[in-house]
């Protein structure tokens, strides 16, 4: 039996765990405390001390015996009752006011919550915060507690968090109709035998905001997590497919801001960005080390693997079997790889500012990003901004001067699909409303350069050009392009320059270069070597970098032939094919070229005919659809009203007049279009319409090109081949791209052979420009407005009674009278007998004409 507690007092203190100081008290003398560290001895002289009677305490106190039977209890019975006392001490000790300290009594279902444990996971996580406040930590992730992010996600309690809330995303995130977003996607993506999983940003912010706080200011932290909990989500839907792709990679799509690669500064080091550019040049795929083993040459063990960063090279330092500290050899079969490639992107060109020079920068792709993107093509670019120490540069600049890098981590190329999705539905009902217009055609070509006078031939050229054709590949094995290419060609100071400069503010992926500063690489490709990997690699030239756009070619006539020649290939198969340095390879160039001409001599001479006028050779001329030649003719009316045009352009558009804008732009006229809404419009015909030939009359273009062909070797002019038979398809195609129709009809053929027509008539001798005029009148006649014609032949008949009138009168002539019986009996020649629209037209009144029915007259006002 065991001996009874000497007080009830004490029995209490004993429970609760005091120190006995009240039995020092009873024996009438001071024991001294020993030194904790050095224990007692209880073998010692004083041994039998302990064993001495004491009478005060060596009885039971009454009321504390209980003396009642009790009968034997079941197992049952005592498994329930220890049971509850168990509950009972539990609640007790939370509660703080029990017999039993907190954390004494614990289940084998609480393992993971005893002390002991706890105090080892807090360890391991190299913390020294207490064990009770880890629980707040994790539930509140984003504080810090005075570390910074990248060290706060290094830790192991706030990385398993951060590990457990992605992987319940990737599980948990639905769309609108309810259904798993990424469980879809990474059932694509193994189907695909695929290694990166696309998480859009957007979606993680609006779900964990805190994770998504975190990833631009601790990148490679997070996106390692991101990559550890994306494996693990795909092995348990697909436990095997570890033997297919050994790493799974997040890639974060829809960062929110887009910055220019020139505005890259100080501040994003080490930050995840997005950035857009053009790709000009890009390395081979090269193996890079990601694991490596090393063989210690002493002994022969095989150390490792160690990861290779790519800041710097990772080395062992010691063998841990012999001691030694090397030399230690790559073990080369059992390292592991990953590809590599280098690319340099480079500011679009239509978005540098004027005067300024591109700026470049280098951005590495690993894994499955190799070989996404090649020179030319638009990309977006999401990765991490890094520097790296260069040699080179600390020669140059002294030596605390770091390059800087991008190591990509989503790339998407850039296309015209993609910009026409970025439209919002207000603009393509928009755009939709505007192709109902009936006269949506004649609006379109008029908003084409509103600040340039006349010229109505260019701006149709120009316009079916921006539109373009549709691109035909039959059988994979004959390509014929749908671009239009137009060459103006004409006297100085007729604005062909100033229509270049125009489209580069309206196309998509202008590039503009001139004939005397451009040079057969420079427009087509060409090779140098890498500084760094001093090998060749291919850098992308105008055509290339304006692939899916328009190429504009100011002074062409000063170029090279050599240079000239060189993009023959790029005009007609819309291609360039490189063989140089050992690399053979085909860039794509399927892109519109405009171009502006000078004729020889600087004049336009109409007695000779086009290619005796420029010096140009016939395989360049037969590669452009339309040729355009501007003539500065002198006439007193277009020449006043030219006048008018220009100051008053000149009056709206000065820096002070801001209480007045261009009508042409925000204040657009009824027979214009606002600019920006034209650049969508064009962006959609381009992408969104596909127009079809199956009602076409064959018969009609068939008889044309004899007549051409015959016309052609008898004046001796420019030649008539098959390929001005593609181009009149093409601008019927880009002319029913205008209107948004679905299929090629009849007036837009007719509208081609117009064009077609024109250009070649234009480009004869004076002497046969009339008769082939009258012979082909029934083609050119075709949708004329008819008060063009009139006021053509009124402006002839003014002109007439102005020099009679000065030959008899002599001095300055106020007005003009016409007789307008004359004007009736030439409409007549021409089939027109209704003239009073005419009369009431806003084109006649506008040219300061005046109709007098009295005296059947008409008025000119000069």
């Amino acid at each position: 039996s065991s001996s009874p507690p000497r007080d009830r007092s004490e029995a209490g203190q004993s429970e609760n765990q005091p120190a006995f100081e009240d039995e020092t008290n009873i024996l009438g003398r001071d024991v001294e405390e020993e030194d904790e560290g050095e224990g007692e001895d209880l073998f010692g002289d004083n041994m039998e001390r302990d064993y001495q009677p004491i009478p005060e305490l060596d009885t039971y106190e009454e009321d504390i015996i209980d003396r009642e039977e009790y009968a034997s209890m079941s197992p049952g019975a005592r498994a329930a009752a220890e049971n509850e006392m168990r509950e009972r001490d539990r609640a007790m000790a939370e509660r703080g006011d029990g017999r039993m300290r907190r954390g004494i009594l614990f289940d084998a279902a609480d393992e993971d919550a005893r002390p002991g444990r706890r105090r080892r996971i807090m360890q391991q996580a190299g913390e020294d915060e207490p064990m009770d406040d880890m629980p707040e930590a994790i539930e509140n992730l984003e504080d810090l507690k005075g570390h910074s992010i990248s060290e706060w996600v290094s830790m192991i309690g706030p990385r398993l968090e951060i590990k457990n809330r992605f992987k319940q995303f990737l599980r948990t995130y639905v769309d609108e109709k309810g259904a798993s977003v990424y469980r879809e996607k990474m059932r694509q993506m193994c189907e695909a035998n695929k290694q990166s999983l696309i998480v859009s940003y957007n979606g993680l912010a609006a779900e964990q905001s805190v994770i998504a706080y975190f990833l631009p200011e601790a990148p490679k932290e997070m996106l390692s997590i991101f990559d550890e909990a994306a494996k693990e989500v795909v092995l348990s839907l697909f436990p095997n497919y570890d033997r297919i792709a050994t790493q799974i990679h997040v890639r974060i799509s829809e960062l929110p801001l887009l910055e220019e690669i020139r505005s890259l500064r100080q501040l994003h080091l080490n930050q995840l960005i997005r950035t857009s550019g053009v790709v000009t040049s890009h390395t081979g795929v090269l193996p890079q080390l990601n694991l490596v083993k090393f063989d210690c040459t002493k002994c022969g063990n095989t150390i490792g693997p160690l990861v290779q960063t790519q800041s710097k090279e990772v080395k062992p330092t010691s063998c841990p079997e012999c001691q030694s500290y090397g030399p230690f050899e790559v073990n080369m079969e059992q390292t592991v790889y990953q590809n590599y490639q280098r690319i340099t992107i480079q500011e679009s060109p239509g978005k540098i500012a004027a005067g300024r020079l591109p700026r470049q920068k280098d951005a590495i792709l690993l894994g499955d990003l190799v070989d996404i993107c090649k020179p030319g093509d638009e990309v977006e670019l999401t990765g991490i901004y890094t520097n790296s120490f260069d040699g080179s540069l600390n020669t140059m600049n002294g030596f605390p001067v770091f390059s800087t890098v991008i190591e990509a981590n989503y790339v998407v190329v850039k296309e015209d699909k993609e910009a026409v999705d970025n439209l919002n539905d207000e603009d393509v009902k928009e755009i939709l409303a505007l192709s109902k217009d009936e006269n949506i055609g004649e609006r379109v070509l008029n908003s084409i350069a509103p600040s340039i006078y006349g010229h109505d031939n260019i701006k149709r050229a120009i316009g079916l050009s921006l539109f373009s054709g549709v691109p035909k590949n039959p059988g994979k094995k004959h390509k014929v392009r749908g671009d239009i290419n137009v060459l103006l060609c004409g006297d100085p100071g007729t604005a062909k320059s100033q229509f270049l400069k125009y489209v580069t503010k309206v196309a998509h992926r202008p590039v503009f270069t001139t004939g005397q500063g451009a040079s057969a690489v420079g427009l087509t490709a060409y090779v140098q070597k890498h500084p760094v990997t001093r090998e060749w690699t291919l850098e992308a030239g105008a055509l290339v970098l304006a692939d899916n756009g328009v190429c504009l070619i100011d002074e062409f006539d000063k170029m090279n032939d050599a240079d000239r020649t060189s993009i023959h290939e790029a005009m007609e198969q819309q291609t360039i094919s490189i063989s140089k340095a050992g690399i053979v390879a085909q860039l794509q160039a399927r892109c519109a070229i405009i171009a502006a001409a000078n004729p020889i001599g600087g004049r336009y001479d109409p007695s000779l005919t086009f290619a005796e006028n420029v010096d140009l050779t016939e395989p360049i001329l037969s590669r452009f659809d339309v040729l355009c030649v501007v003539r500065d003719t002198v006439d007193p009316v277009i020449d006043e009203k030219m006048a008018r045009f220009v100051t008053g352009s000149h009056v709206r558009h000065h820096p002070a007049n801001m209480m007045n804008p261009d009508p042409t732009d925000d204040q657009p006229q009824d027979n214009h279009v606002k600019q920006d809404l034209l650049k969508k419009y064009i962006m959609y015909a381009r992408t969104k319409v596909k127009p079809k030939l199956h009602y076409v009359d064959q018969d009609k273009i068939a008889s044309l090109y004899a007549e051409l062909r015959r016309e052609s070797m008898a004046t001796g002019s420019i030649p008539i081949t098959v390929r001005h038979i593609e181009s009149m398809i093409r601008l019927s195609e880009a002319h029913a791209k205008v209107h948004l129709r679905e299929y090629v009809r009849e007036d837009d053929i007719n509208i081609a052979i117009r064009i077609t027509l024109e250009s070649f008539i234009d480009t004869q001798k004076f002497s046969v420009m009339k008769n082939m005029k009258h012979t082909f009148s029934k083609y050119l006649a075709y949708k004329k407005d008819n008060n063009e014609l009139l006021l053509f032949i009124l402006k002839q008949l003014a002109k007439d009674q102005m020099v009679y009138s000065r030959s008899r009168h002599g001095g300055d002539i106020q007005t003009v009278e016409i007789s307008a019986e004359e004007l009736e009996d030439k409409a007549r020649q021409i089939n027109i007998h209704n003239l009073q629209p005419f009369y009431e037209s806003d084109i006649f009144l506008s040219n300061r004409f005046v109709h007098d029915k009295k005296n059947k007259t008409i008025l000119l006002t000069m």
